[in-house]
């Protein structure tokens, strides 16, 4: 295997550990949902706005590339809000499982949008994380928490996968970090209004999570999540990142004492052997 090439998977298995955190901070922060993630994404929006400004980072954005920006940051902030709906409806373990269907969605996705060549593989891929995610919930019922959990974090999934697409052609012209500035920002200006019905003191109580959450789950994790997209295809990186839950399920264990069963190992197992054969496999290209 390549230096540079063992690099940039070093690169986004850091990035995986820093975005694994927010299973275990989303089911920590005791807020609403709207109002942590736009608590999350001003605090966020702050950080990286001020990093870009220490860094020299152009925020400048072609007038052409601002409806992408916009629409993408709508789809970022409608994976955040159902992403922590699925983590307040079950567990860490289950929440960040259920949202790795996105790879499947992506191979399905990405030769549709972006035309790059479809490749059988990522279908074998696929079904092994779907086969993972079906030892979650063996027996779907509507009734049960756990399965709505898994309903809206593979709706959540949809829109993560969609806004990495989105995202995909840009990421060449623009630093990561900027477009998060602009990605947070949008989102903390739509859910301002969350604010309008809490209480701020209870906010200010959850302050050490939140800021958590904005900084090394959102402002570190993301940004490093975003400058992968330059070193492999979107469904290898959607691919590749499915460590992710193995990270926040080990996060949640040890912070939360949440333990997950065998049967949700044995999903992760698959989750992970997929991850081992893409690693493997993008190296050999």
């Amino acid at each position: 295997m390549k230096r540079s090439h063992l690099s940039h998977l070093l690169e986004i298995n850091l990035a995986m550990v820093f975005v694994g955190t927010s299973g275990a901070l989303g089911r920590y922060v005791d807020l609403p949902v709207p109002v942590t993630i736009a608590s999350r994404a001003i605090l966020a929006f702050l950080a990286l706005l001020f990093f870009c400004k220490w860094k020299g980072i152009s925020l400048r954005i072609k007038p052409a590339h601002r409806v992408v920006v916009l629409g993408s940051s709508i789809l970022m902030g409608l994976h955040w809000i159902t992403y922590f709906y699925a983590l307040q409806w079950s567990s860490v373990a289950i929440g960040m499982l259920s949202l790795f269907t996105y790879p499947v969605l992506t191979a399905f996705l990405e030769p549709l949008l972006l035309k790059t060549p479809f490749q059988k593989i990522h279908l074998l891929l696929g079904a092994m994380v779907l086969a993972g995610i079906y030892f979650l919930s063996p027996e779907f019922n509507f009734e049960d928490s756990n399965t709505l959990a898994i309903a809206i974090g593979v709706f959540s999934a949809l829109c993560y996968a969609l806004r990495n697409l989105i995202l995909k052609a840009r990421v060449t012209e623009y630093h990561g970090s900027a477009l998060m500035v602009y990605q947070t920002g949008i989102i903390g200006v739509i859910l301002l209004p969350a604010f309008l019905y809490i209480n701020f003191n209870n906010v200010i109580g959850q302050w050490q999570g939140l800021v958590a959450l904005a900084v090394i789950t959102t402002a570190i994790g993301h940004t490093l999540f975003l400058m992968t997209f330059r070193h492999f295809s979107i469904t290898t990186v959607s691919i590749l990142s499915s460590i992710q839950p193995v990270y926040g399920i080990l996060i949640g264990a040890i912070f939360l004492n949440e333990i997950p069963e065998l049967t949700t190992v044995f999903g992760g197992m698959l989750i992970l052997g997929s991850v081992v054969i893409e690693s493997f496999r993008s190296s050999q290209k």
